[in-house]
C-alpha cells in the first residue's frame, strides 16, 4: 500500500502527476488481475488432473471395465448380483451324475475265494461251503489307446475296348496317396488347439503319450487346421445368415496381438450362434467389411462403442452390468447417492423383467409399471444433473473436460430408451454378457500361447472357434462336429431366425 506521505507530495506536483500515478496504479491492477485469472486456471487444471488420477487410482475390476488382470491391489469382493434365496449346492429336483452299475458290462472279471481262506465269522474252511451268489462292483475305465490303420484299396479294371484303366473312389478320408491321417486324429487335434487352447507343441506331446510315435506332429496340426478352416468357409456364411435374421444379437469387441501388432476381434452372438472376426481396425470400417451390423434391422446390445450407435436400420440395447460398474464407482469414490439409488433401480426393474417372464405374464412389463420406473429414472437423472453440473469455460479452445459422473448422467439421459429396452422387450438381454463370455476364451488363448504369428494363423482360429462355439451352444458334440468337417459334412446351424 502507498504511504500517505507520498500520494500528497504527489498532490502537489499538479494534475499531471496524480494522473500519472493513477494509470500505473490502473496498470499494475490490470497485471495482478491477469496473473490471478492465469493462478485460478492452473489450479483449476491441477485440480482436475489430481481429480482425474486419482479417479484413475480408485478404478479397479469391480467399480469400471476394467479387467480382474489388472488390478494392483484386489478390491475387496463385492458383487452386483443379487440373493436368489436358493441354499447352496445342487437344487432339489436335480438329477444329478452319479455313476450307477450298468446291466451289460463289457467285460466281468470273476475273483473266487482261495481254499485256504476260512470263514469270516468262525474261521471254519469254506472248501465245502454253499455258493451264495455274487457282490458287483464296476469300474469305469478308458481302454489301452492304439491308432488304428485302415487300408482302403481301389479296385482297378482295363477296359477290353479303349485299353483304359479305371479305378473306384477313395472315400473322402483316403483322398490323399499314400499315407494321411483320418478324420478322428484330426478332429482330436483341432479340439485340443482350438478348444481346450493347447499349443502345437503341447497338443503334439500329449498325442504322442496316447498313441505313441506314429502320433501326428506339429507340421501336421497345422495341415489340419488349415484343412478344417476351408472346410468350414460356407458354414460361417450360414452362421452370418443366421445372425442377419435374428431378432437381438449381442456385439462385442476386444483387442488381439498378431505378429506383435494390434488387430481388433470383434463378435456377434446369440444363444445359438457365434461368429467372430479378425480386423485391422476397431470401429465402423471393421463392422462395415464384416456385414452383419449394416443390414442389421433387429436389436443390438453392445457396450454403447460409437460406431455401433451409427447403425440406425436397427434398434439398441446398451450393456446396464457396464453401468452398474460405472455407477458403483461414482457411489463410493464421488460419494454421490444418486448413483447407489440408480444402481438399485435397474437392479430391481432386471428382477421384475424376470418375475414377469417366469410368470408367463408378456413380452414386456405393464405399462403402468413401466412408467412408474421411468418417472422415477427421470428424478434420479435431476439428482444426478445437480450432483455434477455442467463445466465452466476456462478460455480454452474445444469443450472442457467433464467429470466421470457427469459423463454417465449424460449418457443415461441421452440413450434412455437403449438403457431400459430390456424393460419394454423381454427378449433383450439385460446386459451385454453373452459377447463378453464369447470373447473371454479368445483372450485366455492369447494369455495361454501369446500372440498368434500370422494374420491367417488368427484367422482360421476364429473361424474354428466361432464353430465350436455354435456346436457347443446347439447342444452337439464337439468332437463329432469336428470330424464331419474333415468327412465334407460339417454341422448345419440350426434355429437361425431367433
Amino acid at each position: 500500500m502507498m504511504p500517505r506521505e507520498t500520494i500528497l507530495a504527489v498532490c502537489e506536483q499538479g494534475p499531471d502527476a496524480v494522473v500519472d500515478l493513477v494509470q500505473r496504479l490502473f496498470e499494475q491492477l490490470a497485471d495482478h488481475q491477469e496473473q490471478l485469472r492465469s493462478q485460478r486456471e492452473t489450479i483449476a487444471s491441477l485440480t482436475a488432473r489430481v481429480e482425474e488420477l486419482e479417479d484413475r487410482l480408485a478404478k479397479n475390476s469391480r467399480n469400471s471395465s476394467k479387467p480382474p488382470s489388472s488390478d494392483t491391489i484386489k478390491p475387496k469382493p463385492k458383487s452386483l448380483r443379487q440373493r436368489s434365496g436358493k441354499k447352496p449346492g445342487g437344487q432339489k429336483g436335480h438329477p444329478g451324475r452319479t455313476l450307477s452299475l450298468v446291466g451289460d458290462p463289457d467285460r466281468v472279471v470273476l475273483h473266487g475265494l482261495r481254499e485256504e481262506e476260512g470263514c469270516e465269522g468262525c474261521g471254519r474252511s469254506l472248501a465245502e461251503a454253499l455258493a451264495w451268489g455274487w457282490e458287483r462292483r464296476q469300474v469305469v475305465d478308458v481302454p489301452p489307446l492304439a491308432l488304428e490303420v485302415s487300408e482302403h484299396r481301389a479296385r482297378r479294371k482295363r477296359c477290353l475296348g479303349c485299353g483304359r484303366v479305371s479305378t473306384a473312389s477313395f472315400p473322402p478320408e483316403a483322398s490323399a496317396p499314400g499315407v494321411s491321417y483320418g478324420p478322428r486324429v484330426k478332429a482330436l487335434s483341432v479340439y485340443l488347439m482350438n478348444y481346450q487352447l493347447l499349443p502345437y507343441e503341447r497338443t503334439s506331446e500329449l498325442l504322442r503319450d496316447l498313441f505313441g510315435q506314429r502320433a501326428p506332429g506339429a507340421g501336421t496340426l497345422y495341415s489340419a487346421l488349415g484343412s478344417c478352416f476351408e472346410g468350414l468357409e460356407s458354414t460361417e456364411e450360414e452362421v452370418k445368415a443366421g445372425l442377419g435374421q435374428a431378432r437381438v444379437v449381442n456385439f462385442d469387441e476386444t483387442g488381439l496381438r498378431v505378429n506383435d501388432e494390434g488387430m481388433g476381434v470383434h463378435v456377434a452372438s446369440t444363444a445359438k450362434l457365434t461368429h467372430y472376426a479378425l480386423h485391422r481396425k476397431r470401429g465402423s470400417e471393421a463392422t462395415k467389411e464384416i456385414g452383419i451390423l449394416p443390414s442389421f434391422e433387429g436389436v443390438a446390445v453392445h457396450d454403447g462403442l460409437g460406431s455401433y450407435r451409427n447403425y440406425e436400420r436397427c434398434s439398441h440395447a446398451l450393456c446396464n452390468a457396464h453401468h452398474l460398474r460405472e455407477l458403483t464407482f461414482v457411489e463410493e469414490e464421488h460419494e454421490q447417492e444418486w448413483a447407489g439409488e440408480m444402481k438399485g433401480l435397474l437392479l430391481e426393474i432386471e428382477e421384475s423383467v424376470r418375475e414377469e417372464a417366469a410368470r408367463g405374464g408378456g413380452r414386456h412389463l405393464p405399462l403402468e409399471r413401466t412408467e412408474k420406473f421411468e418417472a422415477r429414472y427421470q428424478q434420479l437423472l435431476e439428482a444426478g444433473v445437480k450432483a455434477n453440473p455442467s463445466p465452466e469455460r476456462t478460455g480454452k479452445r474445444g469443450r472442457p473436460k467433464q467429470s466421470k459422473g457427469k459423463n454417465l448422467v449424460d449418457r443415461l439421459d441421452k440413450y434412455r430408451e437403449a438403457v431400459l429396452r430390456f424393460m419394454h422387450d423381454f427378449r433383450v438381454p439385460f446386459d451385454n454378457n453373452q459377447a463378453e463370455r464369447d470373447l473371454r476364451m479368445v483372450k485366455v488363448r492369447q494369455k495361454v500361447s501369446g500372440c498368434f504369428r500370422t494374420e491367417e494363423g488368427a484367422g482360421a482360429f476364429l473361424r474354428i472357434r466361432g464353430y465350436i462355439s455354435t456346436v457347443r451352444k446347439q447342444g452337439e458334440n464337439v468332437l463329432a462336429a469336428l470330424e464331419g468337417v474333415f468327412m465334407g459334412d460339417p454341422f448345419v446351424p440350426a434355429n437361425r431366425a431367433e
